[in-house]
């Protein structure tokens, strides 16, 4: 039976958000994992950090010796999110830090054989005008990161094991749906290359750099904001910090996803973006004053945040798909992805670091450091991008 493309992609978001599940399945049980593992306070941000140092290895090794061109995307996706399922199960028997750790990483590097695999799926039944297409795919991630969060609110007055098999299971459920309810697209695409040899053209490709500093400052603000927040919300008084975390990451972040997608495609993807990190900065630097305060001021302050933050992601990479030239685009976007995550790790464990410092109320100022510059840089490639109109 003939397969459309908007159920497709259907599907596809569906699995994405499922299986994105995995990714901080741990984190939201940190306190418990604290006791079980006897985690110390340098060894509690590798527990999220860890997971996207992962991905970035996973995503190297995958474009490196090109799995997805090499075998069905399909199943590529399955055997991956399978794979992220069991190596997140067995945290079920860890009994220390350094088990525990290496469970994350090795579950990123699963999830690098997911989203990815899932674009170019995507890509694949959406050869052009994909704008909408990849901010719903993006949406589904951001809204399966934060799913975590709402089973920890469900099981509650459970177990910690709870959260962690639930996730599990629901990443070995969206690789059963993208196995048997994603058909293959009509049309298969050509390789999308990697190569260490062609990152010296990427570097010297101006508008194709410039996205990618803009990119670095949105990643250093993203994945900073969606580990920590929670905590935030917690300590500052909102006792239901678990509902109100999955809110403003996962509804608030998928709906600005797919928002963002459709301004894009109106005003320009450098106007979106600078618009876009310009309220999430103003909110890092703004939600501080709240502290402690006011919870409604807090959660409306975050719920914008969980918007704005995200609402540019999928741009950059389709900037740089336009401005790369085809024989290093996969090199291209490889590039931006694993410096982008390599750069979450500084920002995870920096609010860790200075939080004791300088309190909640002043630390999340360091993140809008890094969309200010990303503007900055957006600002600069506004003028390749009018040059192309």
């Amino acid at each position: 039976m003939k397969q459309s493309k908007w159920s497709a992609l259907g599907w596809i978001s569906t699995a994405v958000l499922f299986a994105l599940s995995l990714w901080f399945s741990a984190s939201v049980v940190i306190d418990e994992l604290t006791k079980v593992w006897g985690l110390t306070d340098a060894a509690k941000p590798w527990i999220s950090a860890a997971v996207p140092a992962g991905f970035t290895a996973g995503a190297l090794t995958s474009s490196y010796f090109g799995l997805a061109d090499r075998f069905n995307a399909r199943k590529l996706f399955m055997v991956s999110a399978l794979a992220g399922a069991v190596l997140n199960s067995m945290l079920l028997f860890a009994d220390n830090a350094f088990q525990g750790v290496s469970l994350r990483f090795l579950t990123g590097a699963a999830l690098a054989g997911v989203y990815p695999t899932a674009v170019k799926v995507l890509t694949l039944w959406f050869p052009k005008r994909r704008g909408l297409a990849i901010g719903i795919v993006i949406g589904a991630l951001t809204l399966g990161s934060a799913l975590p969060h709402m089973l920890a609110l469900i099981a509650s007055d459970v177990n910690w094991e709870i959260v962690i098999g639930m996730s599990s299971g629901l990443s070995a459920f969206a690789a059963m749906i993208m196995i048997g309810f994603v058909k293959d697209a009509p049309q298969q695409g050509t390789a999308s290359i990697f190569s260490f040899n062609m990152i010296s053209k990427v570097v010297r490709n101006k508008p194709v750099m410039l996205v990618n500093y803009g990119y670095f400052g949105h990643m250093w603000e993203l994945y900073a904001m969606w580990t920590w927040l929670p905590l935030f919300l917690a300590a500052g008084g909102s006792v239901r910090s678990s509902l109100f975390s999955f809110l403003a990451i996962g509804l608030a972040g998928a709906a600005g996803c797919v928002v963002g997608g459709v301004l894009a495609d109106k005003v320009g993807r450098a106007r979106l973006t600078i618009w876009s990190m310009g309220i999430s900065a103003a909110c890092s630097m703004l939600i501080g004053l709240v502290f402690g305060q006011s919870v409604v001021l807090t959660i409306i302050i975050a719920m914008i945040w969980g918007f704005s933050v995200i609402a540019d992601s999928a741009q950059f990479s389709a900037a740089v798909s336009e401005f790369a030239e085809t024989e290093y685009v996969g090199t291209a976007l490889t590039f931006q992805m694993s410096i982008g995550f390599l750069i979450t790790i500084l920002s995870i464990n920096l609010i860790s670091f200075l939080q004791p410092y300088m309190g909640w109320e002043w630390v999340f100022i360091l993140l809008g450091i890094g969309p200010v510059l990303g503007m900055v840089a957006m600002t600069k490639f506004k003028r390749y991008e009018k040059q192309r109109l």
